[in-house]
């Protein structure tokens, strides 16, 4: 009897509820990328940009669709038990600690962004401490049971939507002249170099730092394992969340670039979002933006912290990862792997205090080739397990395996283009040197299975 207390005490709480889901889902796509990351795609691709941001979309609702199929498929499983079960135990480490390692570069962006919205207020105020003040903030709410956290999570991402929607909104409004302002969209689109100002090949270029923005839609992986009702929300969240986050990034980045030069979006000072309203002359509007981007990245490294931690816990129930990340609370909230995801945030800080004016553009280049993996993996395992299926799931990518195929090969396009550019060569550098080292790590560490035979007696 105290034995089965003890087990059902040492799980992870669920009580997310589907429009936690749904509205987290969207939190981990809606942040850094678009909020800051914008301005460095509009500087690399101009207008041009935006096709990335389409062609990029595309790509997500391949993979998303591959995800979903999985995840009904074996109800249960999260990205980590799929590649287990498709690839083995070597894959699954890997693929697990990318998964972390990804997440955790971006929810040290998504803080770090945080402190650069706090630099619009407090100026004089190091990035470091800003950001640390961030972190702490964070890392509270998270010791919160799940419940709690989803319905924090829920609002901070309902105030990053509705802030969008107002963007375009107001935008629509100046753009077409009801709303009186100096903005002359067909030159400031068209007339600084044109659509193309860098050729195709900027468009390109935009592509990384563009996966990077739409990275976080494998969080549904995670948090359908403690949703209820999963068959019928998956479906629905795919569908909707992919179709906004497109509407949501695209639309935006064709108001800035219609609000105001591409060429005079800067890329180190605050968020083009609060730079059009600046330039535009709306009294007040800047700080109220800059006050609501500044929620939207917490909401991301909200969700950071959230994705991390679970997927340590995930992979230490298999033996993939240190025993201590799986201590819980007595809320069931997984101590052990905030403490580890607390730890790097510090050293990101660190990072910060050393390197303020180029750390965030340089973090930010990693997780595009990290989240490139990941997705061309989620595919990957689609293509291996779809043949082992009990039966089809009712929810299924169209045009298998032709679809499938096609987002791994758009996938690995990106990534290759990216390792061979010069440019990205510290992106580059940091990605190879991750690989190595976890294809080392899988190597040594024993699998569950294997931890049993060897401590079995003889």
């Amino acid at each position: 009897m105290m034995r089965a207390t003890e087990e059902k005490n040492e799980t992870l709480r669920r009580g997310l509820l589907p429009r936690h889901i749904m509205l987290m889902a969207m939190a981990g796509m809606i942040g850094t990328g678009i909020f800051k990351g914008s301005g460095d795609t509009l500087s690399i691709a101009g207008p041009s940009v935006t096709i990335a941001y389409l062609l990029c979309g595309l790509i997500l609702f391949i993979v998303m669709v591959a995800l979903e199929e999985l995840a009904i498929a074996y109800p249960g499983l999260n990205i980590q038990h799929l590649m287990h079960k498709a690839f083995g135990f070597r894959v699954s480490i890997m693929i697990g600690w990318l998964y972390w390692i990804n997440w955790m570069i971006v929810t040290v962006v998504e803080i770090l962004a945080a402190g650069s919205f706090l630099e619009y207020w407090f100026p004089h105020v190091p990035l470091w401490v800003l950001a640390g003040v961030c972190g702490l903030f964070i890392v509270g709410i998270n010791l919160f049971q799940v419940s709690l956290y989803g319905e924090f999570e829920f609002w901070f991402a309902g105030i990053k939507i509705a802030a969008i929607i107002v963007f375009i909104i107001l935008g629509v409004l100046i753009l077409f002249g009801i709303i009186p302002s100096p903005a002359n969209p067909v030159k400031n689109i068209f007339g600084y170099g044109g659509f193309f100002p860098h050729g195709f090949g900027g468009m390109i270029q935009a592509l990384l730092v563009v996966i990077f923005s739409y990275g976080g839609s494998e969080l549904i992986g995670l948090t359908v394992t403690e949703a209820k009702d999963v068959e019928h929300v998956l479906p629905k969240v795919i569908k909707s969340v992919v179709s906004r986050v497109i509407m949501f990034y695209i639309l935006p980045i064709i108001i800035i670039c219609g609000m105001m030069p591409w060429s005079s979006v800067s890329a180190t000072q605050s968020s083009p979002f609060v730079q059009v309203f600046e330039a535009v002359g709306l009294p007040g509007v800047p700080h109220l933006m800059n006050f609501v981007l500044l929620t939207a990245v917490l909401s991301a490294a909200n969700s950071g912290i959230y994705a991390t931690t679970r997927t340590l816990y995930s992979m230490a129930e298999r033996g993939e990862a240190p025993k201590f990340v799986r201590k819980l609370s007595k809320r069931g909230v997984p101590l052990g792997g905030i403490a580890l995801t607390t730890s790097f945030l510090v050293i990101g800080i660190v990072l910060a205090y050393l390197a303020p004016g180029q750390i965030i553009n340089q973090l930010m280049s990693i997780p595009g080739f990290t989240i490139c993996l990941v997705w061309i993996a989620i595919c990957a395992a689609e293509l291996k397990l779809r043949p082992s299926y009990e039966r089809l799931p009712f929810f299924k990518m169209a045009g298998f395996p032709y679809m499938t195929i096609l987002g791994m090969a758009s996938l690995s396009a990106i990534f290759l283009s990216f390792v061979l550019n010069g440019a990205n060569r510290v992106g580059t550098i940091t990605c190879f040197i991750i690989m190595g080292f976890l294809i080392v790590v899988s190597f040594l560490v024993k699998s569950g299975s294997e931890q049993a035979k060897s401590e079995r007696p003889s």
